[in-house]
């Protein structure tokens, strides 16, 4: 077994200050403080220049992991581009913005997508007061969640380009420079532009919104799932979903879906069809181009035989990366859907239930916390123990839509400054039954012995992030969260939520025991 990994901090990691980090105030990302910058160029008649995440090609691709030809780009301000730069030109809209040729971050545009219905979350990532207009001096600021911190990140705005285009996220409106500007803050907070190449749309959902994220699978799913996206949309989520992996990445099939690929859920809706109503779900890609060709795109004679209504509601002929299938056809072709909200109460949309969140931080340390899966029966018992307690609900609220009643998320916290050099151990956690008659603080080897867990994050994979959505009986449980092997040491975040009835006190946060 190799040696375990110690947790130490390097040079290029970033601190964060337990009294700061909220929406209302957010970490400096890189003490860089927006407001105190800016000033300073206005005062001095200069334009920003970031030294913290130069205009070249150490912020594009330190290791040449692209494959670009660096000495060709150019890094140009947006009025050497265009005449008249706007950041926003007649509001923020998933079309404004197609996917660069170099990078494959589709992961974070799709999120991109999803964010451009939310005008609310929009506003928090990207804060109303800076424009090319008045007071402009080349500095920008964005904002995102990070392992529980919120942090604002400020850019200049000079933006990678070759023959004075731009090499990766480009509008559509030549002088709109929202989307580049943004996926430039977050290639920043990744380390560079090339350590986004590649991900999971679970990632950017997450840091869009420091929220709850549910990740479903479509070829088993447990719940009505077309009846919770439409909930999911009538509330402020955001969805994305992704395809399974072909042969080849990206491999376009003849239906014209994009294989390996990350797309933007934009609509969930219900046509009658000769009498009969069926599910529609509607995909965005975000190359902007690429949709599909069979029962319900845009071609499709069966938009014939819908109301005219409902038709002209529903159907666009436009070649913009937008289309609707089926819900068969979605769960057929699709391997799983990703929701962030920033609360779960849209799980069951009623007024007689709530959900109540709690969150703790932890360590796996070698030696004295990282005893690694159940199969270490020695040492698994060392991890840290959390305690939940389940309580009874009325009828009306146990039965309703959603018939789960916990969602436990667990999360590596990653510090390093580039993206690229954080390693994933293979994480998940156990839930056990804890009989009435026992009052141990912490749970020694013998408990778990002889007992399996009533439920568990499924297999041990190597991911930033795991969560599962289920149903426990009513009583008291332990949640042990570890590394597949012991040893492994890493932070993390355990987040507990839980349904509770509206008109009852919220029941006290679990116990902790590490």
């Amino acid at each position: 077994m190799p040696p375990p990994r110690v947790n130490k901090r390097s040079k290029n990691e970033t601190t964060t200050n337990n009294n700061t980090g909220t929406l209302d105030d957010p970490l400096k990302f890189l003490d860089q403080d927006y407001q105190e910058l800016k000033k300073l160029c206005i005062t001095n008649l200069k334009r920003f220049v970031d030294d913290k995440f130069p205009p070249d090609s150490s912020s594009i691709d330190p290791k040449n992991k692209l494959k670009m030809n660096l000495d060709q780009i150019e890094w140009l301000r947006p009025s050497k581009i265009v005449s008249d730069p706007q950041l926003i030109v007649q509001g923020v809209s998933r079309f404004d913005y197609s996917q660069g040729s170099y990078l494959g971050n589709c992961w974070f545009l799709a999120s991109v997508g999803a964010l451009t219905f939310q005008k609310e979350i929009m506003d928090q990532i990207m804060p109303a007061d800076q424009s090319f207009g008045e007071d402009y001096a080349g500095i920008f600021h964005f904002r995102f969640w990070r392992f529980g911190k919120w942090i604002d990140v400020v850019i200049d705005d000079k933006l990678p380009t070759i023959k004075r285009k731009l090499i990766f996220v480009h509008s559509k409106t030549s002088n709109e420079f929202w989307p580049a500007l943004l996926e430039k803050a977050y290639a920043k907070v990744c380390g560079s532009y090339a350590d986004m190449h590649a991900g999971r749309v679970s990632e950017a959902l997450l840091d869009f919104t420091g929220g709850v994220h549910i990740c479903l699978e479509l070829q088993k799913p447990v719940i009505d799932l077309w009846s919770l996206m439409e909930r999911a949309g009538k509330s402020k989520a955001l969805m994305a979903c992704g395809t399974r992996q072909g042969k080849k990445s990206e491999d376009i099939l003849p239906n014209g879906i994009v294989q390996g690929h990350a797309y933007s859920v934009t609509g969930v809706f219900k046509v009658t069809c000769q009498g009969k109503p069926v599910r529609l779900v509607r995909l965005l890609n975000p190359w902007g181009r690429e949709e599909w060709k069979d029962a319900w795109s845009d071609e499709s004679l069966l938009w014939n035989k819908v109301s005219e209504k409902e038709r002209k509601m529903c159907r666009s002929l436009a070649n913009d990366g937008e289309f609707w299938m089926s819900m068969e056809d979605f769960t057929k072709y699709f391997e799983d859907v990703d929701i962030c909200c920033l609360r779960p109460d849209f799980l069951d949309n009623s007024s007689k239930c709530t959900w109540t969140t709690t969150q703790y931080n932890g360590i796996w340390e070698s030696g004295t916390t990282a005893g690694g899966c159940s199969n270490n029966k020695e040492t698994y018992w060392t991890n840290p123990q959390f305690r939940v307690r389940i309580e009874k609900l009325d009828e009306e609220c146990a039965k309703g839509q959603c018939p789960e009643n916990i969602l436990v998320s667990l999360m590596q916290k990653h510090e390093n400054r580039y993206r690229s050099l954080d390693s994933d151990y293979p994480i998940g956690f156990d839930v056990y039954l804890i009989p009435p008659e026992l009052k141990d603080e912490k749970f020694p080897a013998k408990f778990f012995y002889r007992r399996s867990p009533v439920e568990s994050s499924g297999n041990f994979i190597s991911t930033r992030h795991v969560m599962k959505f289920f149903k426990l009986e009513p009583g008291e449980y332990l949640i042990v969260p570890s590394t597949y092997n012991p040893n492994e040491c890493a932070k993390f975040m355990l987040s507990i939520f839980t349904k509770s009835e509206s008109h009852r006190r919220r029941t006290k946060p679990p116990m902790t025991y590490v």
